[in-house]
Order: structure tokens, then C-alpha cells, then sequence
């Protein structure tokens, strides 16, 4: 990819940001939409030059193609440490983030996420098969870089013990949580099976892909507020960005509601007893968060 390639297909992603928020003009107007293109364009370039940097494939049989299967094994496919990776693109989110969180209005982590979702999308629009199956798994790492507190998470668990609940719990239930996504959209494609927002039916690949993201998110939050010991995080941060988002984008809070519903329903089941009792507050919380109907009234 050049990078004059990068510029443009950056500069469309942010235009079509604004089209799907077309009614916050006042948040999101033309400067806005350009500094996001930029932004976006740095945060690329530095990407790519990590992907460049890495070791070329050497796969010389087919026993070694095997060993290389899983997260285990990138360096063998070229792709570079998760550790080193974080380290590279670290500095540029932060100044992206930076740039479009200074007015304290949290639809602009909607924006920047959706910036990412859709430059993904084009990006890789351009690429042969082969290229597309080598920097995907880069494209994903920098979503969910932009979209999940993670950073916050982990300096949360290290505050606790090993041994303390909290941090057993949320240690057991991570892994699990492209699993728990998986089945939550599901069952919510299933309840809602002509649901048609403005970025097309639940079962659609793009829309798809957002929800599971969207659950992955919805997670990462019940957990940081485990180990925080408080709904703060969530109440806060992730619900005012439903509130201000969801009906602009034309998902109904009753949607996002029952989601989250599904959501904490399913987590619960796959927690023992113990755990349970120590989650439910949690749950119930961020089940009651949801639980009145927040969209605004159309005068």
C-alpha cells in the first residue's frame, strides 16, 4: 500500500463517518472530518510499517506449516509480538484519541472506532487473498486497540492479589469472550430478525462484525468495573456513548437494551456459584442501566 493510496481511502472512510452520523453536524462537520482522515492516515502508515518490518514467511514443509498455527507462533508468518506491535502504534492512538476526546463528548469514540471499522474495510478491499489472510489479523489488533479499555483493564488487575476473587474470575471469563459474543448475536438475530439499522440487517457481514466487537466492548467494561469494584466505568463512559449514538445510527435503545440483557444473562451461566454472587451485583446494575428507555422523543 503507498502511501498516497492510505490518504485517500482514509479521507473516504471519514466521509462516510459523516454520513452515518449526519445528524450531529454540530460535533462532526467538515474540520472534524478532516483531522480524523489524518489521524487515521498516521496510524496506518506506522502500521504499515510494522507489517513491512517483520520477517518475511519461511515455510518449508508442511509439518512446519502446522507448528505455525496460533498466536504462538507469529513470528514464523512474519507478524511481530503482540508486545511489539502495542508498543509502535501506542504513542499515535494516543494522540488520536487524544485529538477527538478533548471536548469530553463521548460520540467521538464512536467516531474514531467507526473510522477504523470502515478504513479496515476499504484497505483490504484492495488486497489480493493472500495479502488479505497476512495484515488482518494487524487490522483487528488496532480495532480492538481503539474500541476495548484494555489498557485500563490490566492496570486494574494488577492492583489485585492473584488470589483475590475478582481477579480469579475475570482471568477465568476473558478467554471466553469471542465465545460469549458469539452466542449473545446469535440469540439476538434470532429475537430481532428484521431489525434494519443504517448500516443494514443484524445478519449482514459489516454489521455483524460491529456487534461482536460492540459485545467484546460491553465485556472488557463489566470487567474493568469488577476489578474497579464500582459501575463508574460503565455508567459513565459506556452507557452515555449508547445514549448519544445508537438512535443516530438507527438502533433502538429497546435493541441495545435486550443485547445487553442476552449479554449478562449468558456470562452469568457460565460462572459458578461463588462467582455468581460476586458478579450479580455487577450485572444487575448494568441490566438496570439499560432498563428505562432512553431514546429521545421525536417533537
Amino acid at each position: 500500500m503507498r502511501t498516497q493510496s492510505v490518504e485517500k481511502t482514509c479521507r473516504l472512510a471519514a466521509i462516510r463517518v459523516k454520513d452515518l452520523y449526519t445528524s450531529l453536524p454540530e460535533v462532526l462537520d467538515f474540520g472534524e472530518v478532516k483531522r480524523l482522515a489524518d489521524s487515521a492516515t498516521d496510524v496506518y502508515l506506522k502500521l504499515l510499517d510494522v507489517y513491512q518490518d517483520s520477517l518475511p514467511i519461511h515455510i518449508s514443509s508442511p509439518e512446519q506449516l502446522q507448528e505455525t498455527y496460533g498466536e504462538s507462533a507469529l513470528s514464523a508468518w512474519g507478524m511481530p509480538r503482540i508486545e511489539k506491535l502495542a508498543d509502535e502504534l501506542e504513542p499515535l492512538l494516543l494522540e488520536f484519541q487524544e485529538k477527538h476526546r478533548i471536548s469530553k463528548d463521548w460520540r467521538t469514540l464512536g467516531f474514531i472506532t467507526t473510522q477504523i471499522n470502515f478504513s479496515n474495510a476499504l484497505l483490504l478491499d484492495g488486497l489480493s487473498p493472500a495479502e488479505k489472510v497476512l495484515i488482518t489479523p494487524y487490522f483487528k489488533f488496532l480495532e480492538e486497540q481503539v474500541a476495548l479499555p484494555l489498557k485500563r483493564l490490566c492496570s486494574a488487575a494488577a492492583k489485585h492479589d492473584l488470589s483475590s476473587p475478582e481477579f480469579v474470575l475475570v482471568a477465568q471469563m476473558l478467554p471466553l469472550a469471542q465465545e460469549i459474543s458469539t452466542a449473545v448475536n446469535a440469540r439476538l438475530m434470532k429475537r430481532f430478525p428484521n431489525h434494519y439499522s443504517r448500516r443494514g440487517k443484524l445478519n449482514d457481514l459489516a454489521v455483524q462484525h460491529s456487534c461482536l466487537r460492540d459485545l467484546d466492548m460491553f465485556q472488557i467494561y463489566l470487567w474493568l468495573c469488577v476489578l474497579q469494584g464500582n459501575l463508574a466505568a460503565f455508567e459513565h463512559e459506556l452507557v452515555a456513548l449508547c445514549i448519544m449514538v445508537l438512535e443516530t445510527v438507527g438502533i433502538s435503545w429497546t435493541i441495545a437494551s435486550k443485547c445487553n440483557e442476552f449479554l449478562m444473562d449468558e456470562i452469568l451461566n457460565r460462572v459458578d456459584a461463588r462467582h455468581r454472587l460476586l458478579l450479580e451485583p455487577y450485572t444487575k446494575g448494568i441490566i438496570n442501566a439499560f432498563a428505562c428507555d432512553r431514546t429521545p422523543v421525536q417533537l
